[in-house]
């Protein structure tokens, strides 16, 4: 994969199609590759006539991984995405963020309004504001000896996940002690990009997606039939609300 640099981390990233830009940021334990190639998104855009571009975070997939809980803060993890724009060119995307990647949308949304042409928070609600109560839950779940250990379903849910990707469990505890900081509910108010927010019905992690979108000033809420937090990443109506959010965003005069 090829890579930038980023606060002094290598943070890899793939590109994909051509077109309009569309900025990928995967969720916490994930990769680009688990969560946008293999769910078929990157397939999905670049049909549409997209450039699909995926980025693995830090602590995640072929990125540097460190230890340290300090730098999964979400404001130093959207400044990743604006150094990745930078060292393409591209003056301006779509971004897509599923669960803690949309976490990182907002805060890129927030601080950086003019590189942002729309957004999608998928599996993110209004905890976006109110936090992740399971958050300590899942740390203790990724430090455990053995899966065998855990009897929390959330914890059990990640612990899985995250030994299915062969992720560094190391870097991922650390990364969901900063990485679930909330947003202010000011600063959601301030984000002045237009914003779709996409949970599933079924999801019980991500806060009602209807709550934010009223908050945020160009929001608007999908809710994803018959799907759970997991589950909802490739979904097909999502994709397909997607694909009709950005058909109108960029109509109306997004740039790169």
């Amino acid at each position: 994969m090829p890579t930038f640099q980023s606060s002094g981390l290598t943070l890899a990233y793939h590109i994909f199609g051509e077109g309009q830009p569309v900025l990928c940021i995967h969720g916490f334990a994930s990769s680009g590759k688990v969560n946008w190639i293999d769910t078929g998104w990157v397939e999905t855009l670049t049909a549409a006539g997209y450039q699909a571009i995926v980025l693995d975070n830090r602590g995640h997939g072929d990125s540097d991984k460190p230890h340290d809980p300090e730098p999964y803060h979400p404001a130093l993890m959207a400044e990743d995405a604006v150094a990745l724009l930078d060292h393409l060119g591209i003056k301006k995307a779509a971004v897509l963020g599923y669960s803690m990647g949309a976490r990182i949308a907002a805060f890129m949304a927030f601080a950086h309004e003019n590189r942002v042409t729309c957004a999608i928070f998928g599996g993110m609600g209004l905890n976006l504001i109110n936090g992740l109560s399971d958050g300590n839950d899942i740390i203790s779940g990724l430090l455990a000896p053995s899966l065998e250990d855990l009897t929390h379903p959330t914890a059990r849910q990640f612990r899985i996940f995250a030994d299915h990707t062969k992720s560094d469990r190391f870097a991922l505890a650390a990364c969901m002690e900063t990485s679930r900081e909330p947003m202010a509910r000011a600063d959601v108010r301030r984000i002045e990009v237009p914003v779709l927010v996409a949970v599933g019905e079924a999801d019980e992690m991500a806060g009602a997606p209807n709550l934010l979108a009223e908050i945020l000033p160009k929001g608007e809420a999908f809710v994803i039939p018959k799907r759970d937090h997991m589950r909802a990443t490739g979904d097909k109506q999502f994709k397909a609300a997607t694909l009709e959010f950005l058909g109108r965003m960029f109509t109306v005069g997004g740039e790169t």
